[in-house]
């Protein structure tokens, strides 16, 4: 409803205010990516207290965009406030370790300041909260309690179930902090070098999303302890080129079809008396600790995945002996994907869990003798998030409307009755609740609707904002009466199914009139970019400079929200299935009456600008120009457990990969070209960009580029932001805008 008030308004003026404060300001390039931020400053991270009196989030300052502080909220109403201020506890620049860096760079959070993380102690009256490589024990009430003050970053702090003890990795050993003598000691034996004990190895943390190599027991009397060996994983030095100079790092990296860390699982008594024990994850010791949980505080439930990733093995084991015994199995064909869904349940002895055994993830309960499913349907479940065993109900988010829109749900847990959508209906909803799910808090947001955060109890429908952040009240105020709805659509893949599309159209076109596209790909797995949320601001100023912007979920993209089927098409054929999709797409699109067929652009960022490579060797002629951000080019650079479980191991089988590498096909490319990159980029290394670089120069094909000197994979602040699209923009206008210029054809 809201999309079509503001589109009826931008239809009843041109330009100046409405009334309320809604305008049709001009959106230049340079307002899009400043601060304060257009969409309004909505809270991150938001938490509930263990005892649902107040939420938790952090806030950036007025004065610093960049800089977080730590805020409460009372659950039953009233204001909120600065709970802690990171400029007071930690006014200077940090000097953060290598593995607090790292920490950052695959959180996404590379370049922020202040407080990044916090956690709520076991009885809600005080919070952990790291601050510049230290930790402090901040109460409700009263002044923070500084708990370390060393020269290294204590990384991964977290409290105990119990609240009697505190524990962080320093250097490569964990550590455990009695915090009612205020005594450390370390409790690993010999991490340095390639050992490190109670952090991820590098893919866990990148592509399995574990984010911890520790796990408190229920009872705090043990701690179980991840033990990493990176000794015969491949030593990559990469140049990280700034600025102010070049430094030279060593890192451990796993490259497709080379070795692994090996890693093991120990258990530690909290009391320093008896000795660890290790657990029993079988006899291959080439695979993955995906997940650790504890079912009692005897008891864990580990999954492992063998390195072909086509199984996810259940194990308990027995904390006291290190024993293991195997519950069950997922397998498929291709992959089985990684949740965090397994909730134990009180009894000690049976836990829910989400599986994807029907083609769609649905929640599980294990009996302590079989599984049962307690959720069905032709549509997957995205997050357990909520069990309130007492009423017998389950709080999820999932996809059971439609593939665009994620809500929030609540079903029986016996299963014996449909499930309830929560959240209204048009919106795409992000959600964390207490460990019952008696409350949530929900973050939402639709096309026309900046994030919204408000507070849900699901038994009695009470509703209170967090954060309205009302459109009127946003500086997006000023432009909203000019905002371009976006359409929606889905085309038919080779077999059938539907993929969804979503375009901008600029207004007030004449008939006949035929406008450039800008054609954003993505392409890869696991991400999904047409949904019904809040949209790229950057799309909405490109839509008012004359550009039809499109977007298309293909075949291996969405995999959570749309099952198994549309998921695993893209398994041992990238770059072969994700193009013939999007060249479908373009056949289509090409065919519309307001799009100009000579003048469609391609852009895309990572995965995205591989498929922008993949798309203009392959297709020569299809695209006017195109625009390659940080690309993926030779698979063989990149990691073992994200590449592996989509193209195989090349160790033993090189043929798709060898299909798969853009740099080979160089010499076909016949249009515009440019490429883009950061020269600090540990994710997708600037290695990828050289080699097409040097591919391309020995194919004697021309190209523009331009690098930015300490920047990761994300090019980050509104300087380097607005500097990197007046880029693309100057090439955009030379390129595609302009007269076309007679290009070298392809290489037979």
């Amino acid at each position: 409803m809201k999309q079509v008030l503001v589109a009826a308004m931008a239809g009843l003026v041109a330009g100046g205010a409405l009334a309320g404060g809604i305008g049709t300001a001009p959106l230049p390039l340079e307002r899009v990516f400043a601060d304060p931020p257009l969409a309004g400053q909505v809270p991150r991270a938001l938490t509930l207290s263990p005892d649902g009196a107040f939420v938790a989030y952090l806030k950036p300052r007025a004065d610093d965009q960049l800089r977080f502080d730590l805020w409460l909220q009372p659950a039953g109403g009233g204001e909120a406030r600065m709970a802690v201020d990171s400029l007071a506890l930690s006014g200077g620049t940090a000097a953060l370790s290598e593995a607090e860096l790292a920490r950052r760079e695959r959180a996404r959070l590379a370049g922020t300041r202040g407080i990044t993380e916090y956690r709520w102690a076991p009885d809600g009256q005080s919070l952990l909260v790291p601050l510049d490589g230290d930790v402090w024990l901040a109460p409700l009430d009263g002044p923070p309690r500084r708990l370390t003050q060393s020269d290294d970053s204590e990384v991964d702090a977290k409290l105990s179930p119990r609240g009697t003890h505190a524990s962080w990795v320093r250097g490569a050993n964990l550590f455990l902090f009695d915090l009612a003598t205020g005594r450390e000691r370390r409790l690993t034996p010999d991490g340095g070098g390639a050992i490190s004990w109670g952090l991820p190895e590098f893919v866990a943390e990148e592509e399995m999303k574990r984010t911890t190599g520790s796990w408190w027991a229920p009872d705090d009397r043990r701690i179980a302890v991840a033990r990493v060996d990176e000794s015969e994983v491949r030593l990559a030095v990469r140049a990280t080129i700034g600025s102010d100079g070049t430094r030279v790092t060593e890192q451990r990296y796993p490259f497709a079809g080379t070795a692994n860390a090996r890693v093991s699982l120990h258990i530690f008594p909290v009391s320093g008396r008896g000795r660890p024990v290790r657990a029993d994850l079988g006899p291959d010791p080439d695979i993955y600790l995906a997940r650790v949980d504890w079912l009692a505080p005897e008891t864990l439930i580990v999954q492992r995945q063998p390195r072909n990733q086509s199984r996810i093995d259940y194990l308990a084991v027995d904390a006291r002996t290190g024993r293991s015994r195997l519950l069950f199995s997922e397998t498929a064909g291709t992959f089985v994907n990684l949740h965090d869904d397994l909730v134990p349940l009180a009894d000690g002895r049976r836990f829910l869990f989400s599986s994807e055994e029907t083609g769609f993830r649905h929640i599980f309960l294990w009996d302590g003798a079989g599984r049962r499913q307690l959720t069905r349907g032709d549509w997957p479940v995205d997050s357990l998030i909520g069990v309130d065993e007492a009423a017998g109900t389950l709080l999820f988010t999932a996809f059971a409307d439609t593939p665009l829109e994620k809500g929030l749900y609540r079903a029986p847990l016996d299963g014996s009755a449909p499930l309830v959508r929560l959240a209204d209906p048009g919106f795409w909803v992000e959600a964390a609740a207490d460990g019952k799910g008696r409350q949530a808090i929900v973050t939402r947001s639709a096309p026309g609707q900046p994030p919204q955060v408000l507070l849900l109890e699901p038994e009695t429908g009470m509703r209170r904002w967090i954060a309205e952040n009302r459109v009127e009240d946003t500086p997006w105020a000023s432009h909203a009466g000019a905002f371009i709805a976006p359409r929606f659509g889905t085309l038919a893949a080779a077999d059938g199914q539907a993929m969804h599309w979503t375009m901008l159209v600029p207004p007030g076109l004449a008939p006949g009139e035929r406008r450039p596209v800008f054609f954003e790909v993505y392409g890869g797995p696991g991400v999904q970019r047409v949904r019904r949320a809040w949209g790229s601001l950057l799309h909405q100023h490109l839509a008012r400079a004359g550009w039809v912007v499109f977007l298309l979920d293909n075949r291996g993209t969405s995999g959570a929200s749309r099952g198994r089927a549309f998921e695993e098409p893209l398994h041992l054929k990238v770059g072969t299935i994700e193009v013939e999709d999007q060249m479908r797409a373009l056949e289509w699109l090409k065919a519309q009456p307001f799009v100009d067929p000579e003048r469609v652009a391609a852009y895309g960022w990572s995965y995205g600008g591989y498929m922008v490579l993949r798309l203009m060797t392959r297709h020569p002629q299809a695209f006017r120009a195109g625009i390659a951000g940080a690309p993926v080019t030779d698979w063989t650079l990149y990691d073992t457990h994200y590449t592996e479980r989509y193209l195989g191991n090349p160790a033993a089988n090189p043929a798709p990969y060898e299909a798969a590498d853009v740099t080979r096909e160089a010499g076909r490319l016949a249009r515009p070209l440019l490429l883009l990159h950061g020269l600090a980029d540990d994710n997708v290394v600037f290695d990828h960009s050289a080699r097409m670089m040097a591919a391309l120069q020995q194919a004697g094909r021309p190209f523009e580029t331009m690098v930015y000197p300490g920047q990761t994979h994300r090019i980050a602040g509104a300087v380097l932001q607005t500097h990197m699209w007046r880029q693309i923009a100057d090439f955009l206008a030379r390129h595609v805008l302009a007269a076309p210029v007679p290009a070298p054809g392809p290489r037979p």
